[in-house]
């Protein structure tokens, strides 16, 4: 996630947001972890041509949540920058793929952890139907899973805590359309 060209990502600059995600400054990423700043973030499904979803294994050098599983992409909002934006350049950099159509918005929710963990999280949804190219910084190992494997190894599977937040909130969101 190369934001603003920054060679640390504990450098990156992020706004710093309120309850109501309204920003009230900016902090280094690094900063923002450490003191349990909120933030904003992105997370994106990725359907392939057949309707499986893109899952991967963070690497293990990752600031939050390394060599743990996540059923999106997606990461930390630049300063300045919109979820819209963020989404797709988030999708592209960490899918390694140019050229995806902007992924469509679903829907907002405030992630807490309730252990001084907690961000914005704008939830998107896109089809890739290139052959992807994972960062090889972001993803240490990726596979498309159908719905009902992907529901399987939600159980199984050490998962970024945020991203299965997200996942039962997907699902939840969907059964409801």
């Amino acid at each position: 996630m190369d934001m603003g060209g920054a060679a640390d990502p504990a450098d990156e600059v992020v706004d710093v947001v309120d309850q109501d995600d309204n920003v009230v400054g900016t902090a280094p990423r690094g900063e923002v972890y450490a003191r349990g700043l909120r933030h904003r973030c992105v997370f994106i499904e990725v359907r392939d041509a057949e309707g499986r979803v893109f899952v991967h294994r963070r690497t293990a050098d990752k600031l939050v949540f390394p060599s743990r599983y996540d059923m999106f992409v997606g990461g930390v909002v630049a300063a300045g920058e919109s979820y819209e934006d963020a989404a797709l350049r988030e999708a592209q950099e960490e899918l390694g793929v140019s050229g995806l159509p902007r992924p469509v918005p679903l829907f907002k929710f405030l992630f807490d952890d309730g252990a001084g963990r907690t961000w914005w999280s704008f939830v998107y949804e896109v089809r890739c139907t290139t052959p992807v190219d994972p960062q090889r910084e972001e993803v240490a190992w990726h596979d498309f899973l159908t719905d009902e494997e992907l529901a399987r190894r939600a159980t199984e599977w050490a998962w970024v805590p945020d991203g299965l937040d997200a996942y039962e909130r997907i699902r939840a969101f969907r059964a409801a359309e």
